[in-house]
């Protein structure tokens, strides 16, 4: 029978009957099972602190780690985060937070969570790597390598518009130097006219007309960063008695030695691509203001990627036991070695199958491999290769290769459910450590499922 109202609110539930809040509950023992993650997130929380007892009480260790799985886990914004730390009693039960508690605020989360460094998160998954070996989930005797690309989060990047970032972030900056510290800088504002000419050289009908307003632009640019070199001796020699004054005083005169060199990298690419017609190699050019980090990204003539290439190593339970991130765009086939070699310190062995994508494949990358012991070795294309050089059977080359396929799964469900298409996090720090949390967030769901599988 239906009612119109609740006459009374019944008590919370011992147990909540949903398959993410005993996934969860499996993950929580799991973390539970292995303190040592908890002490290495306590040491970059408290780097450079002299005494980590005093102060004011603020998140745990415990609390962070699993705030930020539980970020990543869900695409959740740090302002929804500290929403559903508050509303869900399954989040806070997860993240050991008090039913009295009031919830941490976004500021708080995003502070701490950003303070666990890339290489906490490694150490972390290679945590979960013994215990997923312990309890023979996955035991690293067959392995998959295959290569992807993360993106930066940056707009498109086209010369006009990096030249307009670099007027409109540079101006920025010297607006506030009067508005906050008080100080006159001679200059005058070119927004308004490099706006204009960047979205008429985007809509420019011919190269005639495009170069004369790049040229302009240009000119624009040039002005902008000669007033932003001016205002860094001011900004250096500034004193007040108010030390908040001086601290922003400093961090502006930081931000214009960061942005000044990157603007005249821009417009050093300007000149030689659109002024000269030269071609300017991938590695000198800058796309992004912001994420001066990001490489150019092309893979077999097909779509531009602007992020980082990342290489991952999974098995068959689609744990994904190692990932090394690139810098550059390096040849697959330089990265074979490196991948078996870290495999084994990883598991303390070489795997006794492998299966690799293509572009992995070589003559040397065979042999090498075949030296270590690894008993099959599969390349997806042979080029060149012969299926009895590299495993021991026409059958076992088919049932690797199937196997290897198999990574591109566990690579699209990293994307789709875990964030990993797109990096949201600021800095190349960062962008380690926000590859490293998804990761770890998806090894621990295939550990959580591998180890009830009935419950799936």
């Amino acid at each position: 029978m239906r009612k119109k109202n609740q006459k009374q609110m019944p008590l919370m539930p011992s147990e909540i009957e949903h398959p993410r809040a005993k996934d969860l509950d499996r993950i929580s023992g799991i973390l539970d099972s292995i303190p040592t993650t908890t002490e290495m997130v306590l040491q970059d929380l408290t780097h450079g602190v002299k005494n980590r007892h005093s102060g004011a009480e603020g998140m745990t260790a415990e609390q962070v780690l699993r705030a930020a799985i539980i970020k990543q886990t869900e695409g959740f914004s740090y302002e929804e985060l500290a929403f559903h730390l508050i509303d869900s009693r399954t989040y806070r039960n997860f993240c050991r937070i008090g039913i009295t508690h009031k919830g941490f605020k976004r500021s708080a989360l995003c502070k701490n969570i950003k303070a666990i460094s890339p290489e906490t998160w490694e150490s972390i998954n290679r945590l979960l790597a013994a215990y997923g070996d312990d309890k023979k989930i996955e035991k690293g005797k067959e392995a998959r390598i295959d290569c992807t690309v993360v993106c930066s989060n940056i707009h498109h990047p086209l010369d006009s518009t990096l030249l307009w970032d670099s007027v409109r972030v540079l101006t920025r900056t010297l607006n506030k130097t009067k508005k906050y510290l008080g100080i006159d800088i001679a200059f005058t504002d070119h927004g308004r006219r490099a706006k204009r000419r960047m979205l008429g050289i985007l809509n420019a009908n011919n190269k005639k007309i495009r170069v004369k307003r790049y040229k302009d632009l240009l000119k624009v640019t040039e002005k902008t960063v000669g007033y932003s070199k001016s205002a860094i001796p001011v900004l250096d020699s500034y004193i007040s008695p108010d030390p908040a004054k001086v601290a922003l005083a400093m961090a502006m005169s930081v931000n214009f030695k960061e942005l000044i060199p990157l603007a005249e990298r821009v417009m050093d690419q300007t000149m030689r691509r659109v002024i000269y017609d030269e071609q300017v190699p991938a590695s000198e050019k800058v796309v992004s203001l912001f994420e001066p980090h990001t490489d150019i990204i092309k893979k077999d003539r097909r779509e531009t990627f602007y992020g980082h290439k990342i290489c991952l190593t999974s098995g068959r339970s689609n744990f994904i036991s190692d990932c090394l991130i690139v810098e550059g765009n390096p040849a697959d086939s330089s990265l074979t070695v490196e991948m078996l070699d870290r495999h084994d310190q990883i598991y303390g062995h070489y795997p006794k199958k492998v299966a690799l994508d293509g572009g992995f494949s070589s003559k040397e990358n065979l042999k090498i491999a075949k030296s270590k012991k690894i008993r099959d070795v599969c390349f997806a294309k042979k080029r060149g290769l012969k299926e009895e050089d590299m495993c021991r059977s026409h059958w076992v080359y088919n049932k690797l290769r199937r196997f290897r396929a198999g990574i591109e799964s566990g690579i699209s469900w990293l994307k789709r459910c875990f964030g990993l298409w797109v990096c949201t996090w600021k800095s190349f720090p960062s962008f380690k450590s926000y590859v490293w949390a998804s990761i770890v967030s998806a090894n621990l769901f295939t550990l959580a499922r591998g180890a009830n599988p009935a419950t799936d």
